[in-house]
């Protein structure tokens, strides 16, 4: 079971629940942060958490500002600001690269926690070891696949190119999880209108030539996608 322990946001001291697993490991072979995607939250990896600690590592996800644990009531899930989000997620990452100096940091980020890792590794390179960004794309793409949706802009809209049972078939080939996903109150929530609009507010920054070049040249990037992920315009 993982430990759940508050880090403080030094952008406005808001609380954000952190969740730990593998904090008892002897000689871990380093330490895993997982920025976890829009509408969900940290306690979502229990799975890769356990896998990564079997194979030797700590892993830390946050709840996002806006999610899971990271709010006092329900009425407040979905209500962030992303480019505190995003500072929450630099922010960590470097208490916990200041709390184990001696280990490498891998930084495994999903949707948009991807949308965030992209930004914090513009100017924060140098504390990782390396970053997966899972579920990614370019913010145009993104745009041109939202474009396609008529009025505000929910999660239901990336289901349009798949057979209606939930309205959440795009998260996953795995009826189990989307499942899952459905039953927990702490996903799937309805976002309000400024939640995915406020996404693009780093895409200028994201395709700056200048800006790119200080990603240090040998970060290691592995880049993950389902080849029916709407987000990533099918997998391209």
């Amino acid at each position: 079971m993982p430990t759940t322990a508050p880090f403080i946001s030094p952008v406005d001291a808001t609380s954000i629940a952190t969740h730990t697993w593998g904090d008892d490991l002897s000689a871990p072979r380093g330490v895993v942060q997982i920025a976890h995607g829009i509408a969900e939250h940290g306690l979502r990896y229990r799975r890769l958490a356990e896998a990564l600690v079997a194979a030797g590592y700590r892993v830390h996800a946050v709840d996002h500002r806006g999610h899971g644990q990271s709010v006092d009531s329900a009425d407040q899930l979905g209500n962030f600001d992303f480019a505190a989000l995003v500072a929450d997620v630099a922010a960590f990452g470097k208490d916990l690269a200041d709390r184990s100096p001696d280990l490498p940091l891998f930084l495994i980020a999903h949707s948009m926690g991807s949308f965030a890792a992209q930004e914090v590794i513009l100017d924060h390179s140098d504390q990782y070891a390396g970053a997966v960004l899972s579920g990614s794309t370019a913010l145009d793409v993104l745009g041109a696949e939202l474009a396609k949706a008529e009025g505000p802009v929910g999660l239901d809209a990336f289901n349009a190119g798949f057979e209606h049972r939930t309205g959440y078939e795009w998260l996953s080939r795995d009826e189990a999880e989307v499942d899952a996903y459905v039953a927990d109150p702490l996903s799937g929530f309805e976002l309000p209108d400024s939640a995915v609009p406020q996404l693009f507010g780093g895409a200028s920054r994201l395709g700056d030539p200048e800006a790119l070049a200080g990603i240090r040249r040998d970060l290691p990037v592995l880049l993950v996608s389902g080849d029916a992920d709407p987000i990533s315009g099918a997998g391209s």
